[in-house]
């Protein structure tokens, strides 16, 4: 008797399970347009590891994708943004918006059009306010804004005017450029401070961002910035679905 009731307890667990998978499973039924249903999750949603170009330029300089540390900085960037679903989609939507506020004025200055991306991952492309005091869509602390043409007082904060703020990004950019003669350690100086980058390429002896170790977010910077524009280009080779 106690050997019957366990077997009729074992085939009631057996039971009970299979009608719960049954449950789940039909939860993946969807309809296809065609009115015909397959077991799929909705959207026909995959995880995928993003294809990393071959053949990369940011700012018309090479990114030497070759090495396998370049390699692996530039895939890390590509997969954090292609899941980071909420923001990448967020600043797609945005770059719609002000990016052909942002385009002519860099053609103007005779800043490569990629520099966008790093207003970008500096704030979304929105008037954030860093916990360090940096504003806008560029991100200025009050001394550079100012030292860049800003009026920033009690009464007025021009980091929050975005064309006069990329007018002044644009100066400040050409301004190491002309320094560094990199543009790509130029926006590495946008983010650590012209000090910042010249100190390092003085103690590691080379004059190559990709060859400089440097703390994390200098050195994924120049990685967000291509795979901001490689998504923002190409959204439906990363699963993004949008629509206007």
């Amino acid at each position: 008797m106690k050997y019957k009731g366990r077997l009729i307890t074992t085939l009631t667990g057996i039971a009970a399970a299979i009608l719960i998978f049954s449950a789940f499973d039909a939860t993946q039924t969807i309809k296809n347009d065609d009115g015909n249903t397959d077991q799929d999750y909705p959207q026909n949603y995959k995880i995928i590891t993003p294809k990393v170009p071959q053949n990369l330029e940011l700012f018309g300089e090479k990114v030497p994708i070759e090495d396998f540390d370049v390699f692996e900085r530039m895939e890390r960037e590509l997969i954090v943004n292609t899941y980071w679903h909420s923001a990448t989609i967020i600043n797609l939507k945005r770059a719609n918006r002000w990016f052909p506020v942002i385009e002519p004025i860099l053609k103007k200055n005779g800043v490569p059009k990629d520099f966008k991306y790093l207003a970008m991952i500096e704030s979304n492309l929105s008037n954030a306010i860093s916990p360090a005091g940096a504003v806008g869509f560029w991100q200025f602390l009050k001394e550079t804004g100012r030292k860049y043409g800003l009026e920033i007082n009690d009464n007025i904060d021009e980091r929050y005017h975005l064309e006069k703020a990329t007018e002044a990004a644009c100066q400040y950019l050409k301004n190491s450029y002309k320094e560094f003669g990199s543009w790509a350690l130029a926006a590495a100086s946008y983010n650590m401070g012209f000090d910042g980058v010249k100190n390092q390429l003085e103690r590691q002896k080379t004059n190559n961002y990709y060859n400089l170790i440097l703390n994390e977010e200098t050195s994924r910077y120049m990685f967000r910035i291509v795979a901001s524009r490689e998504i923002h280009n190409n959204p439906e080779s990363f699963g993004f679905d949008l629509k206007e």
